[in-house]
């Protein structure tokens, strides 16, 4: 079979080496929770290999590259419809599976944080997700409050997961090469069916609170409550990077009331 050619504007960086490969492969640990495991992104199957070596739990791929799909066929033909043609960000779960699943895959960079976006909006299937991404993103994701990396999407995804960094890996294991190091990490679903407010509304909070977070809560939510309204709370004197989950839910309910 000839091989696939990295594609620029899909952001492809086809990984090369195989121990690595097996390494996050094996990096999925909650995989007695869910019947079915995603990966996104396959190109040449070199994660693949190893994820369809396992029986459990049953693997799907998913490739929006026609050269890839075409390629991967060939590769596995017992496949047949667990291998997709097509863009992971407008696949409907439910359609494909009826149950919780896991997501695994070398992510294209240029999509990383749609992709988790993704998972955030479909939180209840998703039970654990491993994945290479760009270092800074995946710094970002499991970054603690304080710092400047901290942010939105530290935020949503420690609200409803564990992320753990696991390892780095340098760019000379991919062709073509990225001009950045990548990492993965992994996220696991926490025990959280919801947050103890209002959804929707923490979103806006956190939202708005690093949308302007150079300045104070009390200033930075002030599209959502005049300042006047705002009950007092230490929280408000403090910026958006400072808080915790929980401060940011305690906020939440805040600002409900304040309304």
């Amino acid at each position: 079979m000839s091989l696939v050619k990295a594609k620029k504007h899909l952001g492809q960086h086809f990984l090369t080496d195989k121990n690595i490969a097996e390494k996050i492969v094996n990096s999925l640990k909650s995989t007695d929770s869910y019947q079915h495991v995603l990966e996104v992104g396959p190109g040449m199957g070199i994660l693949s290999d190893f994820l369809l070596s396992k029986d459990d739990p049953q693997a799907y791929l998913i490739d929006i590259d026609p050269e890839s799909y075409a390629f991967l066929n060939k590769k596995y033909p017992a496949l047949g419809e667990r291998l997709i043609n097509g863009d992971f960000l407008q696949l409907n779960f439910k359609d494909v599976f009826p149950g919780k699943l896991g997501i695994i895959g070398n992510f294209p960079y240029n999509i990383s944080s749609q992709i988790l976006f993704k998972v955030l909006d479909n939180r209840d299937q998703v039970v654990e997700l491993v994945g290479m991404f760009q270092k800074e993103v995946a710094q970002r994701c499991a970054e603690k409050p304080g710092s400047k990396e901290y942010g939105i999407l530290s935020v949503f995804l420690q609200a409803y997961y564990h992320v753990e960094y696991l390892f780095s890996v340098k760019p000379g294991v991919f062709n073509p090469p990225p001009k950045v190091t990548s990492a993965v990490i992994r996220l696991t679903r926490n025990e959280l069916e919801k947050l103890d407010c209002d959804e929707k509304l923490f979103w806006q909070v956190v939202k708005a609170g690093f949308n302007q977070r150079r300045k104070t809560l009390r200033n930075a939510l002030s599209s959502l409550v005049s300042k006047e309204d705002m009950q007092d709370d230490p929280l408000l004197d403090l910026r958006a990077e400072r808080l915790s989950v929980a401060d940011f839910v305690k906020l939440t309910n805040l600002v409900g009331g304040s309304r």
